[in-house]
């Protein structure tokens, strides 16, 4: 099935060159694929997989083992944000 990723901030340097422009990317991915599986491939570490929606509905980290997509989804992804 085909998803969207958006990578955000310093995130988009995970995405292929192509895709840095947009901050997204459509990938095929298996129908039981979870979060997790679909963002372990990228090499992101953990730490900077922060915020997480869904269609822009937030999940938790906890759900983000369990948690699968359906066609046509968005997965959106931002680091920790700081500053001032």
């Amino acid at each position: 099935m085909r998803i969207t990723l958006k990578l955000f901030a310093s995130l988009t340097d995970y995405l292929p060159p192509h895709a840095r422009r947009d901050n997204q990317v459509e990938l095929d991915v298996a129908p039981d694929a979870t979060i997790s599986t679909i963002i372990e491939p990228l090499g992101m570490p953990p730490k900077l997989v922060h915020l997480v929606l869904v269609n822009g509905v937030y999940v938790a980290p906890e759900q983000r083992l369990t948690r699968t997509l359906i066609e046509g989804d968005v997965l959106a992804i931002w680091p920790p944000i700081a500053g001032g």
